[in-house]
């Protein structure tokens, strides 16, 4: 076979990476879970095996890149014991794919924080033994003190493991599955939360391509678990914002109410680093407006645009000072918020406005000078009244115009 080395920007996820896939007739590709859920699904007749690896693996994944006759090989392993530790032919079937088991020459533990192994169907963490275990790592003895153990298992003298920090678990099958990170796991109001279930059942979701948890603390003592989305690819850029209620009784249905996230953040696509892994440290801060910076709506277009903030970003209020991309709002988004004040009001409003003038009184007043220019102002109050009353018929009239 050929082996095809593509230049660095050929391989990004996403369109790039696929029209590599289609024009060099790919047939067999190893790539991250990452860089698959950020790249759109085409038939690719010539694509034969896909091979993963390097994160959890959610198996509605393959199944939306299924083909008749394509092989699926799901894996783990570490750069500390040689890359690749494990294999798993899957088939495109429910569930998510284990990691396999292990090639012959190398051992995979499942132990407790004794060291000991746990009973078949109980998480541990994982510690990998073998020939291709490295030494260490190089200028930080104390580093690799910490990762790098004596094997007590295996009976060699000399044997090492390494203590990956990943946690998973034996099936009855002998087959492991790969269940997060150990530092992934975190308490939220005294219970223990496993930030990987949170993400698995949000992937559940038809409107949900991706998403990451994380448990931020962005003001002091106040700790909240925030979801981070990527829409499906498909459909609309911004469902998954306006169904933020839908994916909150989504998760709240399946697991317990301290496990369902208090903000949810859409993206285009999560943040990822050289190596295919989603960069954590990168997902922003989600903001919104506390008590002391909420200001009223002023005007009927204030109330307007105010409620387009709110229903595209998932939140309960906007007021009049918010900013729109302070608030969690991005490019398609925007795109939206157009579409929105075209259906409204009949306005074609520039997509440039929304970025030279993102807060809620600045485009107000954008969307006001347009709509006395092309109405009048009586006119433009009497639509304004008509809007309101289809919208909330029992609603006071109490803006200011």
């Amino acid at each position: 076979a050929e082996l095809v080395v593509a230049p660095r920007r050929a391989m990004l996820p996403g369109e790039d990476l696929l029209r590599t896939l289609r024009e060099e007739r790919i047939t067999h590709v190893k790539t991250m879970q990452s860089a698959l859920a950020a790249t759109p699904v085409e038939a690719l007749p010539e694509l034969r095996t896909l091979i993963c690896g390097g994160d959890r693996l959610p198996g509605e994944q393959l199944r939306r890149w299924s083909r008749e006759g394509r092989r699926f090989f799901n894996g783990y392993g570490a750069t500390e014991a040689s890359i690749r530790n494990t294999s798993s032919a899957y088939a495109a079937e429910d569930g998510d794919p284990p990691i396999g088991r292990t090639f012959g020459n190398t051992q995979l533990y499942v132990l407790d924080g004794r060291m000991e192994p746990v009973p078949t169907g109980v998480a541990g963490e994982l510690y990998i033994g073998g020939v291709g275990v490295v030494r260490g790592y190089m200028g930080r003895p104390d580093l690799t003190a910490e990762r790098f153990l004596p094997d007590p298992h295996r009976g060699v003298a000399g044997a090492r493991l390494y203590r990956t920090g990943d946690l998973g678990r034996r099936r009855s099958d002998g087959e492991i599955e790969f269940m997060g990170r150990a530092d992934h796991q975190v308490k939220v109001r005294g219970y223990r939360v496993e930030l990987g279930e949170i993400e698995a059942v949000l992937r559940t979701h038809a409107q949900v391509r991706e998403a990451v948890v994380l448990l931020r603390e962005d003001t002091p003592g106040q700790q909240r678990l925030v979801a981070y989305l990527v829409p499906e690819a498909g459909g609309e850029p911004a469902a998954a914002d306006r169904a933020v209620a839908e994916l909150r009784r989504h998760v709240g249905e399946q697991l317990p109410e301290y496990m369902v996230p208090g903000a949810f953040v859409v993206m285009e696509q999560l943040p990822i680093m050289a190596n295919g892994k989603v960069d954590r440290k990168l997902l922003p801060a989600p903001e919104s407006a506390s008590e002391e910076e909420y200001v009223e709506p002023r005007t009927e277009v204030e109330a307007l645009m105010a409620g387009i903030f709110a229903e595209l970003l998932g939140l309960e209020r906007v007021g009049a000072e918010d900013n729109f991309f302070r608030l969690g709002g991005h490019s398609l988004l925007a795109t939206k918020v157009v579409s929105r004040l075209r259906q409204s009001l009949g306005i074609e409003v520039p997509l440039s406005a929304v970025f030279e003038q993102p807060t809620v009184e600045a485009l107000a007043a954008i969307v006001e000078d347009q709509l006395i220019g092309e109405l009048g102002a009586d006119e433009m109050v009497e639509d304004l009244e008509d809007l309101e009353s289809e919208q909330d018929p029992g609603a006071e009239k109490a803006a200011v115009r």
